[in-house]
């Protein structure tokens, strides 16, 4: 077998279909999410009714390490960061501080609309009081997932931030000192060693003596943080249940295949889950695409992982007849990352609906936003990029309204009110407004 000549090949040329159908006709992975919202009630309920010592447990059993302390100690956050080699620091340093500039043009500001002489209403952004940040371990080392979600709610000026992330056996039950680094780097010193399901289980209900429950979790994670987000939302607010990764790509004949190939593989090395998919008017750049797969995988130092990612059903390459053809595709289809490597950039790009983010030109490839472009990283999977939006200063904010009317703009507007109360059968609401007109006020 040739790394990476599986990827399957689905034809869609003369076939006009619906979005549904498009995104029907592009599988993804199947994951059971219901299935292990049931595997993961019992470590809720542990976690829930237990201390640190049973997050010492529960590290034990599923992380292969029982750690000294829960949460790191603030010596140790300090030597991760002494310990940091100088050119990763000075790489992590430029990466936060692109993903700061962009992000500190998302703040909101107050806004105070008149809407009649003396009755306004001011929408405030307020932020959240306190969030949980998770930083998934695993596979990879994801320092970039830190400043992902610290910097944007840094911006927000979220007043309480702790971010938690598995241990490691090989790091002594802490987590691994890159993420322990980029935490100092960041100025954020409430740091947990804990992984799955318990981390967001820890922060969604508190851990008496160790752990204020907070107000919203975000961050990716496996498919048991994914369950634990799902079965804690309400008591927590979450940003999404992030699924594996997904890369899209657009292309005409003007697209390297080498680039192509190169971008599929960079984001099928996540795990074997992840979906590449390429969505192109060529057959010849189709075949190129192929050819360069089975010597690039072959070279490359996960080629394992990623063949399997891209031979499962997850991943395709998918031929279409017209760049229009393929638009509504890839618009069907809503990927976590969608480059485009078409020769009309601008009236393509323009077109593109539905996406985490959209990755322009040839030299801004997924890699890019993982790390350094400034864009955020933790984008909406599993097709929700048609409704949901990535992670970012909003993610922390809560729109306020306040309510002002003076005498006179309540008085104009109180038989309205009346009016409409008595419409829907709730007198109560209308004898609140005329209690304000009765003789002994």
């Amino acid at each position: 077998m040739n790394p990476g000549a599986d990827i399957p090949l689905i034809d869609l040329r003369g076939q006009r279909l619906s979005r549904a159908q498009y995104k029907r006709a592009i599988p993804r992975a199947a994951l059971d999410v219901a299935h292990a919202m049931v595997a993961i009630e019992p470590i809720l309920e542990r976690v829930k009714s237990g201390n640190e010592a049973t997050l010492k447990e529960l590290a034990a059993e599923f992380d292969g390490v029982r750690p000294e302390h829960i949460r790191v100690p603030h010596s140790v956050i300090d030597q991760a960061l002494a310990d940091l080699d100088p050119t990763i620091r000075i790489a992590l340093e430029t990466s936060i501080a692109r993903v700061r500039k962009v992000h500190e043009s998302q703040a909101r500001q107050t806004q105070t609309t008149e809407v009649v002489s003396g009755a306004r209403v001011t929408q405030k952004w307020i932020p959240v009081d306190r969030v949980g940040l998770y930083v998934p371990g695993g596979l990879a080392v994801y320092p970039s997932s830190v400043m992902m979600n610290v910097v944007p709610a840094q911006i927000a000026q979220v007043p309480s931030i702790a971010v938690a992330s598995p241990p490691q056996r090989e790091f002594g039950g802490y987590p691994h000192p890159t993420i322990l680094a980029t935490c100092a780097l960041l100025g954020v010193y409430e740091v947990y060693a804990i992984g799955g399901a318990q981390a967001v289980a820890a922060f969604a209900y508190g851990v008496e003596g160790l752990c204020e429950p907070v107000d919203l979790v975000t961050g990716p994670g496996n498919i048991y943080v994914a369950a634990a987000k799902r079965a804690l939302r309400g008591l927590i607010a979450i940003d999404s249940e992030a699924g594996p990764t997904e890369i899209g790509i657009l292309a005409d004949s003007s697209a390297l295949a080498s680039d192509v190939a190169a971008d599929l593989i960079s984001q099928a090395e996540h795990d074997v889950n992840a979906a590449a998919v390429l969505v192109t008017t060529s057959p010849q750049l189709a075949d190129e695409v192929r050819s360069e797969l089975v010597e690039r995988v072959a070279k490359t130092r996960h080629s394992q992982r990623i063949s399997a990612a891209l031979s499962g059903v997850q991943s395709a390459i998918v031929l279409v007849d017209s760049i229009e053809q393929g638009i509504d595709v890839v618009n069907g289809y809503a990927a976590e990352h969608l480059e485009l490597h078409v020769k009309d950039l601008e009236a393509v790009a323009a077109a593109i609906r539905n996406a985490g983010a959209v990755f322009v030109g040839r030299y801004a490839p997924v890699s890019l936003g993982d790390y350094s472009a400034g864009s955020n990283h933790v984008l909406p999977t599993g097709g929700c990029a048609c409704h949901s939006s990535g992670l970012s200063v909003q993610t922390f904010l809560k729109g306020v309204n306040f309510i002002e009317y003076d005498e006179a703009a309540f008085t104009d507007i109180a038989a309205t009110v009346i009016t409409l109360a008595n419409a829907e059968d709730l007198p109560a609401h209308g004898e609140a407004i005329s209690a304000r007109f009765e003789e002994n006020n």
